[in-house]
């Protein structure tokens, strides 16, 4: 039987899971924005994808929420399940037709990220040197995301991408996981500017303990729940505290080589972001985390290391729950 933790835990990215909860249930965690489609999946995978979750979920006794408003994250807590937050870390599913917007929105999907590491038709990833910003069909995709309501998500977007598109959104925009380039000079962190555009949406930042965010380059320097509480730190100095949040990245499996494609893809793929950090660390799952937190099991550490960088009860609650639940709620509707 999983502990019970009294807090609610809203994780704001999840890059993978298998459909058990356990690894999550044992962290307590009561939400996860899960990313229920391959980041490079077209529509008929992630079509696939969904319906295999929506079976999982309607399953008898099932132990998963679908997560469709911000007060179904607070019933999942009272009904002992796991909330699932259906989202993308895409927009290859949508393709050129924005009316599967709110097709998608029908069937559960409530995040979206706008761009993976590189160009799509909506605006620029990270890993794009030119660092453009949104195509005219990406403004147009803005649009229609807020008025649908599914959260936007800017995590892998370019800077110019995430900068643009909080400048047109007309709801919270959101980094479900990301950290801040002022801390660690990292190719996913984004700079001060980004940030502040994020919270002036009122939006939240999910800063991250994800080794490929959460470094400072030294080889000699493994990641550390320490580093993360540093970013946390700064990004409450330069936004306010209720901008922040945690998004750890994390696998949520059984078994590690359930995401062998994901860590080889990122490895291999992207390795202008990642080769420094797979050369100094390897190319394992719990090596890519901290040494205290190799997996959702361990969440309650964040709690644990917020708590000792000086944090007060009633931030960390709004950290590692209450503020992503507040934008989730003005951005849903």
């Amino acid at each position: 039987m999983p502990t019970a933790h009294p807090r609610i835990v809203v994780d704001g990215l999840v890059y993978f899971c298998d459909g058990d909860p356990a690894p999550l249930r044992a962290g307590g965690v009561t939400a996860a924005n899960v990313t229920v489609t391959d980041m490079l999946d077209d529509l008929e995978p992630t079509f696939d994808g969904i319906a295999e979750w929506l079976e999982r979920i309607a399953a008898p006794d099932s132990p998963w929420l679908l997560v469709r408003t911000a007060s179904d994250i607070g019933l999942a807590k009272a009904s002992g399940r796991t909330g699932l937050i259906m989202g993308w870390q895409n927009t290859l599913p949508i393709g050129r037709n924005l009316k599967r917007v709110r097709a998608f929105h029908a069937l559960g999907v409530r995040v979206v990220q706008l761009t993976y590491n590189e160009a799509n038709f909506v605006g620029d990833g990270c890993s794009e040197p030119r660092n453009g910003g949104l195509s005219l069909f990406g403004r147009e995709l803005v649009g229609e995301l807020n008025k649908v309501g599914v959260a936007i998500d800017l995590s892998h977007c370019s800077e110019a991408t995430a900068t643009e598109a909080a400048r047109l959104s007309k709801r919270p925009v959101l980094l479900t996981h990301a950290n801040a380039k002022s801390v660690n000079l990292r190719p996913r962190n984004k700079t001060d500017e980004t940030l502040k555009a994020v919270a002036s949406t009122g939006g939240v930042i999910g800063a991250s303990i994800h080794g490929l965010m959460n470094w400072d380059n030294d080889p000699a320097h493994p990641p550390t729940l320490e580093n993360f509480v540093a970013h946390v730190r700064h990004i409450a100095n330069l936004t306010g505290i209720e901008h922040v949040g945690v998004g750890t990245d994390f696998a949520a499996v059984s078994d590690d080589e359930k995401v062998r494609h994901i860590l080889d893809m990122t490895a291999n793929q992207y390795s202008s972001a990642t080769g420094t950090y797979v050369a100094a660390f390897g190319n394992t799952l719990a090596g890519r985390f901290p040494r205290e937190t190799p997996s959702p099991h361990h969440w309650q550490r964040i709690v644990e290391a917020l708590e000792r960088g000086g944090f007060k009860a009633s931030d960390v609650d709004r950290v590692v729950g209450g503020n992503l639940i507040r934008a989730f709620g003005e951005i849903w509707g």
